[in-house]
Protein backbone atom coordinates (compact mmCIF):
# COMPACT_ATOMS: atom_id res chain seq x y z
CA UNK A 1 0.00 0.00 0.00
CA UNK A 2 2.76 2.24 0.68
CA UNK A 3 3.75 2.17 -2.98
CA UNK A 4 0.29 1.89 -4.51
CA UNK A 5 -2.15 4.49 -5.97
CA UNK A 6 -4.25 4.14 -2.88
CA UNK A 7 -1.99 5.65 -0.46
CA UNK A 8 -3.07 8.96 -1.23
CA UNK A 9 -6.97 8.23 -1.43
CA UNK A 10 -8.70 8.00 2.64
CA UNK A 11 -9.11 4.24 3.23
CA UNK A 12 -12.98 4.49 2.67
CA UNK A 13 -12.86 5.30 -0.92
CA UNK A 14 -12.11 1.54 -1.04
CA UNK A 15 -14.62 0.36 1.03
CA UNK A 16 -17.80 2.36 -0.86
CA UNK A 17 -21.38 1.93 -0.30
CA UNK A 18 -22.79 1.86 -3.93
CA UNK A 19 -21.71 0.95 -7.45
CA UNK A 20 -20.29 4.57 -8.31
CA UNK A 21 -18.21 4.41 -5.77
CA UNK A 22 -16.63 0.79 -6.77
CA UNK A 23 -16.44 2.40 -9.80
CA UNK A 24 -14.29 5.30 -8.68
CA UNK A 25 -12.46 3.13 -6.56
CA UNK A 26 -11.52 0.83 -9.51
CA UNK A 27 -10.36 4.11 -11.72
CA UNK A 28 -7.90 4.64 -9.04
CA UNK A 29 -6.61 1.04 -9.02
CA UNK A 30 -6.10 1.28 -12.79
CA UNK A 31 -2.20 1.66 -13.70
CA UNK A 32 -1.33 0.85 -10.05
CA UNK A 33 2.36 -0.89 -9.60
CA UNK A 34 0.65 -2.84 -7.08
CA UNK A 35 -2.68 -3.88 -8.37
CA UNK A 36 -1.83 -7.54 -9.04
CA UNK A 37 -0.43 -8.17 -5.25
CA UNK A 38 -2.85 -6.51 -3.93
CA UNK A 39 -5.51 -8.46 -5.53
CA UNK A 40 -3.11 -11.31 -4.59
CA UNK A 41 -3.70 -10.91 -1.15
CA UNK A 42 -7.12 -9.96 -0.86
CA UNK A 43 -7.90 -13.64 -2.49
CA UNK A 44 -5.36 -15.60 -0.83
CA UNK A 45 -6.84 -13.68 2.66
CA UNK A 46 -10.38 -13.84 1.23
CA UNK A 47 -11.22 -10.28 1.74
CA UNK A 48 -14.84 -10.00 1.22
CA UNK A 49 -15.39 -6.09 1.40
CA UNK A 50 -13.99 -3.31 -0.32
CA UNK A 51 -12.39 -2.74 -3.66
CA UNK A 52 -9.11 -4.94 -3.81
CA UNK A 53 -6.39 -4.93 -6.90
CA UNK A 54 -8.94 -3.40 -8.80
CA UNK A 55 -11.58 -5.94 -8.29
CA UNK A 56 -14.78 -5.62 -6.45
CA UNK A 57 -16.12 -8.38 -4.13
CA UNK A 58 -17.98 -9.85 -6.94
CA UNK A 59 -15.17 -10.27 -9.22
CA UNK A 60 -13.17 -11.86 -6.31
CA UNK A 61 -15.30 -14.35 -5.87
CA UNK A 62 -15.62 -15.05 -9.69
CA UNK A 63 -12.06 -15.61 -10.07
CA UNK A 64 -12.05 -17.79 -7.07
CA UNK A 65 -14.47 -20.06 -8.24
CA UNK A 66 -13.01 -19.93 -11.32
CA UNK A 67 -9.42 -21.13 -10.03
CA UNK A 68 -10.89 -23.67 -8.30
CA UNK A 69 -12.60 -25.33 -11.01
CA UNK A 70 -9.59 -25.10 -12.78
CA UNK A 71 -7.87 -26.63 -10.43
CA UNK A 72 -10.48 -29.79 -10.45
CA UNK A 73 -9.75 -29.97 -14.22
CA UNK A 74 -6.21 -30.66 -14.27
Amino acid sequence: MAIGNCSNHPPETFFPSDGVGVEIAKKICNGCPSQETCLEYALAHRIDHGVWGGTSERQRRRILKARRQAEVTV
